[in-house]
């Protein structure tokens, strides 16, 4: 019995011997993917420490040998664009094929929610998802993962584009894909790495936080969660996950459930008709469970390392980005946070200034009435779009302005056809060098003239126009209106109002009869604000002010009335 159990062992040790031989490739590769056109490949994976390994697609071929860990990596030379199905093979002690390769344009499209938003919620999503049958397009969807060290591999497979598996892919990611691949004509693999609710600081490797003073304390989160870690989870089940079971419990029991049961089905029945959303009970907020130490999303680096980290380097053409929401309240810091995110990704990536599409913040503020006043502030969400704005200072950036898309009280907009459009129109000019119309407005200057202000802007094209911002609901009506709405004035006091303006030719004349000395103008600067200037292509002003203010003024004192 001895006997037969020493070679039980023995043959078992033989068998996880030749598994560990075999040669393997990350989870990025595998049937249908797209290979990058025009540029050096890397194929990584490991093997057997010195086994010499061989990829092949077509005629290109290239070797190499594990190395003392069992990684190997090659770079296959710059293969050419083609709707032609290839194999890959990739042989060593053993041989993996993968089957029905294009080669075209690679994109990575990530972000937070409004990145996530699938196609089954978008607004024409009956009319989109039934045509979305693209054999020369190729989706990627990275499972979401958190970690709190770089990880080697991801889950996800590649899946030709149908309605099927379109659905639950990234409805502005989706969008912008078939848009470049009827312009490029060449075959578009999007590869989804996206998690709702998340802050670009989970999204940038540790050492940029640590090189970065405005993250060094999103850092020492990080290591000291590291550090900690088995305290941490001993806290969490004895103290923190009761204390919240309490507090849901209490919710239930005060009629919160039945609240928010209730607002679902009002939600669902206004979608339906097409109408607005209706206006969620501040009972029906269910409270949520706090996230477990080791599975915080809202971290840093933790889904740089789990989500991206993964598929560097994953030769791609670009990346789109759709995030912000979760640093809303902290633009300055987003100033810095933002830019060090993109050159991490893009010094990892070894690929140089890589192409880099973002889209800028729309419009959100619950509980917003046309009567508000101009907020003072700079703190916020104007601020964050700011911050967005600035970062087009790096080299072979774009940013799609939507300050026409959303609604005051949803945070995700389902209109996402058109933020599809306008990322592909960036790219276009960004990724592509196509001399095209890709932007709406931008502020270039002020000049004061008496009481007014005329602003002048960049990318004007055919001119400035009042135009109605998209229309998303079944029978509604596009509405331009007479007048520009969106532009405050402030004088030497620093306090704003909501002003007068009208286009002259390639100008906008700004004024009001508060203001008699105006020093500055803004435009668009609100959580959520109507705002109705576009050039005469279609597209939107992004959001400005002429000051840079850093502090709103102090509340300017109310007139006593006459005695």
């Amino acid at each position: 019995m001895r006997k037969q159990l020493l070679t039980s062992a023995v043959l078992t040790l033989c068998l996880s011997g030749i598994a560990l031989a075999d040669v393997k490739l990350p989870a990025i590769f595998g049937d249908h993917m797209v290979l990058q056109r025009g540029q050096k490949v890397p194929v990584w994976g490991t093997a057997d420490a010195g086994e010499a390994v061989t990829v092949t697609i077509g005629e290109t071929k290239a070797n190499t040998t594990a190395g003392a860990d069992g990684k190997w990596s090659v770079k296959l030379d710059s293969l050419t664009a083609s709707e032609k199905p290839s194999d890959v093979t990739v042989a060593g002690k053993n041989t993996i094929t993968f089957h029905d390769v294009l080669v075209g344009d690679v994109w990575v499209a990530s972000g937070q929610s409004n990145m996530q938003f699938g196609m089954s919620n978008a607004h024409n999503s009956k009319d989109e998802i039934p045509k979305a049958d693209h054999p020369l397009i190729r989706l990627f969807v990275v499972r979401s993962t958190i970690a709190l060290e770089p990880k080697a591999d991801c889950v996800g497979q590649w899946a030709v584009c149908t309605p099927e598996s379109v659905t639950r892919f990234s409805a502005a990611g989706y969008f912008f894909a078939r848009e470049i691949q009827e312009d490029q004509k060449v075959p578009v693999g999007m590869i989804g790495t996206y998690v709702g609710g998340t802050p670009a600081e989970a999204w940038t490797s540790l050492e940029v936080l640590k090189a970065t003073p405005e993250t060094q304390k999103a850092a020492e989160q990080v290591e000291f969660r590291r550090a900690n870690m088995a305290d941490l989870k001993e806290k969490y089940e004895k103290e923190t996950l009761p204390a919240f079971e309490g507090k849901h419990k209490k919710w239930v029991e005060d009629g919160g459930q039945d609240a928010l049961n209730q607002f679902r089905k009002d939600l669902a029945a206004t979608n339906a008709a097409k109408q607005p959303p209706p206006v969620k009970p501040a009972n029906a907020t269910e409270p949520m469970k706090p996230a477990p130490p080791d599975a915080d999303s809202h971290l840093g680096s933790v889904l740089y390392n789990g989500m991206v980290a993964p598929i560097i380097p994953y030769a791609i053409k670009g990346a789109i980005w759709y995030q912000g929401e979760a640093n809303g309240g902290a633009p300055m810091t987003y100033r810095a946070l933002f830019p060090a995110m993109i050159n991490d990704w893009r010094t990892r990536w070894g690929q140089g200034d890589f192409p880099f599409i973002w889209v800028q913040l729309a419009p959100y503020a619950p509980g917003w009435k046309p009567t508000n006043a101009p907020t003072q502030a700079v703190n916020n969400w104007a601020g964050l779009r700011e911050a967005q704005t600035m970062t087009l200072k790096l080299p072979n950036t774009g940013q799609a302005v939507i300050m026409d898309i959303g609604s005051a009280d949803n945070i995700h907009p389902t209109d996402k056809i058109d933020v599809g459009h306008r990322l592909a129109l960036a790219a276009r000019h960004v990724a592509y060098g196509e001399d095209i119309v890709y932007s709406g407005p931008t502020y270039d200057a002020i000049k004061i003239e008496s009481d007014k202000v005329a602003v002048s802007f960049k990318n004007v094209n055919g001119g400035l126009a009042i135009l109605p911002k998209p229309v998303t609901r079944e029978g509604e009506v596009p509405v331009a209106g007479d007048k520009l709405t969106g532009f405050s004035i402030a004088g030497p006091d620093k306090r704003f109002v909501w002003a007068d303006a009208v286009i002259d030719g390639d100008k906008v004349i700004v004024s009001s009869p508060e203001v008699k000395e105006p020093v500055a103008v803004r435009y668009g600067w609100a959580g959520y604000i109507e705002c109705n200037l576009y050039n005469k292509d279609g597209l939107p002003a992004g959001p400005f002010r002429s000051d840079d203010w850093s502090d709103p003024a102090p509340v300017r004192p109310v007139a006593k009335p006459a005695q």
